[in-house]
């Protein structure tokens, strides 16, 4: 499994020039015409920037922290080079963010607004921002739920993470994010040399995660499915319930964005192909392929469900899908021709078909969309 993890990290290392010119690489032309694309994204996104350092709401350090990811992973961008001034002037504004207790946010969103910044301070530089980072880790480990008996599940949100004081219960989406930065900076945390220092229980965390799967062999709640898809949380799907037309059972219908951010969550957990929890969720993404929409929320977060798709499938080194009557897909080719062909004159992209989730603000999509594509620019070979 830390194979599988290291395919995740290879969106947030630079790839070696060495190997690019000794390689022979089919895919160099869908990689050039990415790269040219990312660049005409960022140069959206530096137009953006307010003047003092962030982009967005303010109160949503998230959309900083997602625009300071696509300059730094940028296929252009110098490592070696001191910070251009509009990426140290919004690393700066970003760390000024944080909280006494160790969030970085504005006003609510407290989680997925510090995940998303540990993601882009751990790209920017993780020995820098490192007393920034460990406590922005502890927030995230603090949001863990945990009702009732300490190590117990008592409820079915127990081991999972919310938003963080806006709602009172986990979710998949923001439980799948933190997992997200507190595995890649765990390392960070470790080589204090503390052995008591702060850590998630993967274990509960795991529990959780399989409570929102359609799986009755590992989940045994209600109205629970058995096609290995994944919902919201338990007991809540954004896509609603579907009845079994053999049986006559009422199930939550799982849907695309939480059934990749499921699978992500598995293969942080360490658990491998051979786990029945990630081979049915496997299965039900190939069964369910598509880039027309979010698998049963049509057009609503399709750019959020382009970006966890193109990280889930990296993680879990699938670099090809299976269709019907075992057609092979190239999902990665798919998807980035996708997502070059509906940028914008201005180089940025909109959500037209629905604005739910915030899809309806350009800088979100712009940083999902050139996400998504250095995701895949970084893993074609």
């Amino acid at each position: 499994m830390k194979k599988l993890i290291a395919s995740a990290l290879i969106a947030i290392t630079a790839i070696s020039a060495t190997a690019q010119k000794n390689a022979p690489n089919p895919h160099l032309s869908l990689k050039l015409e990415a790269q040219e694309t990312i660049h005409k994204g960022n140069k959206f996104l530096l137009g953006q920037q307010h003047a003092d350092g962030s982009w967005g709401d303010p109160k949503l350090p998230a959309f900083t922290a997602y625009a300071l990811r696509c300059l730094l992973l940028d296929p252009a961008y110098d490592v070696k080079a001191p910070a251009p001034a509009p990426v140290k002037k919004g690393l700066d504004w970003l760390v000024a963010q944080q909280k006494a207790d160790g969030g970085i946010y504005g006003k609510g969103m407290a989680t997925y607004c510090t995940a998303s910044a540990v993601m882009a301070l751990y790209v920017a530089d993780p020995q820098k921002y490192k007393e920034t980072i460990i406590k922005a880790r502890g927030f995230l480990i603090n949001q863990q739920t945990d009702w009732g008996v300490k190590g117990a599940d008592d409820t079915e949100f127990d081991g999972g993470i919310g938003y963080g004081g806006t709602y009172a219960h986990s979710d998949l989406s923001n439980t799948h994010l933190a997992l997200e930065a507190l595995y890649h900076t765990r390392a960070i945390a470790t080589d204090t040399g503390d052995k008591k220092v702060q850590e998630l229980d993967w274990g509960a965390a795991l529990a959780f995660v399989s409570r929102c799967q359609n799986l009755q062999e590992t989940n045994k709640g209600e109205k629970v499915g058995n096609d290995g898809s994944f919902v919201y949380f338990p007991g809540n799907s954004k896509a609603g319930e579907a009845v079994d037309s053999k049986t006559g059972r009422v199930a939550l219908r799982g849907y695309g964005s939480m059934s990749y951010a499921g699978l992500l969550s598995l293969v942080y957990a360490d658990l491998d192909g051979a786990d029945p929890r990630v081979k049915a969720v496997t299965k039900w993404i190939n069964n369910n392929y598509t880039l027309k929409e979010n698998p049963g929320l049509g057009g609503q977060g399709l750019y959020y469900y382009y970006h966890a798709m193109a990280k889930s499938l990296i993680a879990a080194n699938i670099p090809e899908l299976k269709g019907k009557d075992g057609l092979k897909i190239d999902w990665r080719t798919d998807l980035a021709a996708k997502i070059i062909n509906s940028h914008r004159e201005d180089g940025s992209w909109l959500n037209t078909d629905a604005s739910r989730w915030m899809e309806n603000d350009p800088i979100l999509v712009t940083s999902y969309a050139i996400m998504t594509l250095q995701q895949i620019h970084s893993s074609l070979q």
